[in-house]
């Protein structure tokens, strides 16, 4: 891998990370369109760990009560019922799905669920799904002539089953093209939470899980084309990108709906079918990268 597919990986890493198209699939789609060799699973986890980084500082207040809470209330049973002890215990329990699955299913993830015609079927599905969830969110918010407007879950209202499933949700992402924030989002939005709550559990339910993940595949850096230098690069690279990214959907997702995103995912998804139809584009374009 030379220094500029690098530096085009980390940028896109950065931009797509915390957006509901799927991270993975573009850094694959990325390296097809572009006639490079599939940088591989191993490369994604590692780059993944700078936009972590990204989450780190910039949820850092309510990563640190969370973690002073729950190790307080360890000792202390009166700090059990803290909401930030709480939700220390959920994210772990969020968490347990995809390390699970993800050990599980470690060949099919490098292999074949990297193929462009599954990566465009996750694709066109889960923007159906994130749009679908989106107009109940909306409709919530505004009511209607005949409707008024309901009430969202917040963040506090968070329990051990909602916290699960979010964790179920969160292991789709193992699949390219479905998204991380993606499916955690949409999971929130269909259990009635907020826009702000789903997605701040969602960003915070990924640090356990992809900093494990990127550690795991450290092992696995510097093999095949893809070297050590060039994955630091990137990584440095999808951190500076990735937190200007998370500030700027934080306030967007504010006001503003998914459906945009939705839209895009479709498009790129019936993009791909087309290409690969075609003959223009191997749905194994590029793979066997290290």
């Amino acid at each position: 891998m030379s220094w500029f597919e690098s530096f085009i990986l980390g940028l896109v890493q950065g931009l797509t990370e915390f957006l509901p198209i799927s991270s993975s699939a573009h850094l694959r789609l990325t390296a097809a369109f572009a006639g490079w060799q599939d940088p591989g699973a191993a490369f994604t986890a590692i780059t993944q760990i700078g936009t972590e980084t990204a989450v780190l500082i910039y949820f850092r207040k309510d990563i640190g009560r969370i973690v002073s809470a729950w190790f307080r209330s360890l000792t202390d049973k009166t700090l059990r019922g803290d909401h930030d002890a709480q939700m220390g215990w959920l994210v772990i329990i969020g968490s347990v799905p995809i390390g699970v699955l993800g050990v599980t299913l470690k060949d099919q993830i490098e292999g074949p669920f990297r193929d462009l015609r599954l990566i465009a079927t996750t694709l066109i599905v889960m923007g159906i799904v994130l749009g679908v969830a989106d107009r109940l969110a909306a409709r919530d918010e505004r009511g209607g002539k005949h409707r008024a407007v309901r009430g969202r879950k917040p963040l506090k209202e968070l329990n051990v089953r909602d916290g699960l499933v979010y964790g179920f949700c969160q292991a789709m992402a193992l699949i390219p093209g479905v998204s991380r924030s993606g499916a955690t989002i949409s999971g929130g939005l269909l259990m009635g939470y907020t826009r702000e709550a789903a997605a701040r559990y969602s960003f915070l339910l990924a640090i356990p899980a992809v900093l494990a993940s990127g550690a795991y595949e450290l092992k696995d850096a510097g093999q095949g084309h893809v070297s050590w230098g060039p994955t630091v690069f990137a990584t440095i690279i999808a951190f500076g990108v990735g937190y200007a990214v998370i500030a700027w959907f934080m306030k967007f997702i504010t006001t503003k709906s998914f459906m945009p995103f939705v839209v895009y995912r479709v498009l790129l998804g019936i993009l791909l079918f087309v290409l690969v139809g075609m003959g223009m584009l191997s749905p194994h374009a590029g793979e066997s990268g290290g």
